[in-house]
């Protein structure tokens, strides 16, 4: 087994590396301001797997609409393949929480402790002395801490800000279990900034290995202008150019946070993060080239500077997006609070009464589809008919909670003209209809 090769890149300077900056600012201020946003006192986004409940942009996932999870994953998915297919790996460079954290955090952490690229290979050269222990040191504690916060932000998204709270207001060994969970959450994403690094981009996440079946000759990446650039060679004074306008300066690699040479065209490492436009266009505009040699752009507008962003495949990828919107949306805006289910009890007949009714026995469970709580009422829809609960039951039902119990329905023998009736009913909260659904009746 060979021993892995530690990349140090350069620290990145230019026009590009300033806008991700700003746009990590936003990014890192949404993840960290989300959680505490709340709609109706519910958070507008929670992904709380343990407890199967869910919470995306105010709409309410429990246990009874894992269909309309899994359409929203999938409606995610086929968007994912859509913009990769226009844009290439445009969200790698750009919002990754594993390429934000990685490169505009800990990196940044790294330069201002332990220098440059330079001066990090040295240190770790160096024998341990004081000063290098005081850097290290340092920086890891500095690891350390906002893995720690990494942690509690990922878990905010799990539990709930509140939930998560309760670890610093209640004693802790009240929530042993929840505090074990930061610690290990914490231990992850600091072996994964500390030691990993690279390798989570390169390695583990899958997404790079896919990008070669989702993209094609129009698809806009940050890339080499090969056509413009070849033949590579090196500047010589009063000297007349006649190869192509690549002086071999490696400045590109050097900058490169996974340690390849975009000028060996598309490769699964690349997460375009754009440093290596940076580092070129520096270059061309010291020995007055034109900017550009390397920039987002396709295949087809180097080769025959024709530029083609949609393309059938595009359409194909948007229409069917549209379509799962567009039935995701019918979904949910007509999905009701509650889920009933009302079932003849099984060996049962039907009763004839004294009073000139029939009775049929039914179990009955309601599930709330809502984060709130919700107080319900069952009505026959049909006036001559009459519902008799077993005992009391109580309808109130907690937040995605269940209720359930026995009932009699009784109707006329004068309204029963078959074997079996089908009787609607429906589910009210103070007056509102929140749900109609059918049973059937047997008499005669």
């Amino acid at each position: 087994m060979e021993a892995r090769e530690w990349i140090y890149p350069q620290k990145p300077t230019g026009k590009w590396h300033t806008r991700r900056a700003w746009f990590t600012v936003g990014i890192l201020a949404l993840l960290f301001a989300l959680p505490f946003v709340k709609i109706d006192g519910q958070p507008v986004l929670l992904l709380n797997v343990l407890e199967r409940k869910f919470i995306i942009f105010g709409i309410f996932i429990g246990p009874q609409d894992y269909w309309l999870f899994g359409l929203m994953m999938l409606s995610f998915m086929v968007f994912i393949v859509l913009f990769t297919t226009v844009f290439g790996r445009l969200w790698c460079g750009w919002a990754c929480p594993q390429t934000v954290f990685m490169e505009m955090v800990f990196r940044k952490i790294e330069y201002a402790i332990e220098g440059d690229a330079t001066r990090q290979k040295l240190l770790n050269k160096a024998p341990w002395t004081s000063d290098k222990i005081i850097k290290k040191g340092t920086k890891y504690f500095l690891f350390l801490l906002v893995s720690f916060l990494i942690a509690n932000l990922l878990l905010s998204y799990v539990l709930g800000v509140d939930e998560l709270s309760k670890v610093i207001s209640e004693p802790l060994e009240d929530h042993l279990t929840l505090f074990a969970g930061i610690v290990a959450f914490t231990a992850v994403f600091y072996f994964n900034f500390a030691w990993l690094r690279d390798q989570a981009c390169t390695v583990v996440c899958p997404y790079g290995r896919l990008q070669s079946v989702f993209i094609d000759r129009n698809t806009i990446a940050v890339a080499y202008d090969h056509e413009r650039g070849e033949q590579r060679g090196k500047l010589h004074k009063n000297q007349e150019r006649t190869i192509g306008d690549c002086i071999d300066c490696h400045q590109c690699v050097a900058v490169c946070p996974t340690g390849i040479d975009i000028r060996n065209g598309l490769q699964m490492e690349c997460v375009n993060c754009t440093a290596c436009i940076d580092a070129c266009d520096s270059m061309m505009d010291r020995v007055g080239f034109e900017k550009g040699l390397i920039r987002y752009t396709s295949e087809n507008a180097i080769e025959n500077k024709t530029r083609k962003l949609i393309t059938p495949r595009v359409i194909g990828y948007a229409a069917i997006l549209l379509v799962l919107w567009s039935g995701l949306g019918f979904m949910v805006a007509s999905r009701s609070d509650t889920q009933t289910s009302l079932l003849r009890a099984p060996g049962t007949q039907y009763i004839e009464n004294p009073d000139g009714t029939i009775s049929n026995l039914y179990t009955f469970k309601i599930f709330n589809k809502t984060n709130k709580l919700i107080k319900t009422t069952i009505k026959i829809k049909d006036q001559r008919g009459k519902l008799i609960f077993a005992g009391n039951p109580d309808l109130t039902l907690q937040p995605a909670g269940m209720s359930e119990g026995t009932v009699f329905i009784n109707m006329p023998k004068s309204a029963i003209t078959q074997r079996k009736t089908k009787l609607p009913l429906a589910v009210y909260q103070d007056g509102k209809e929140l749900e109609v659904f059918e049973t059937t009746f047997l008499g005669r």
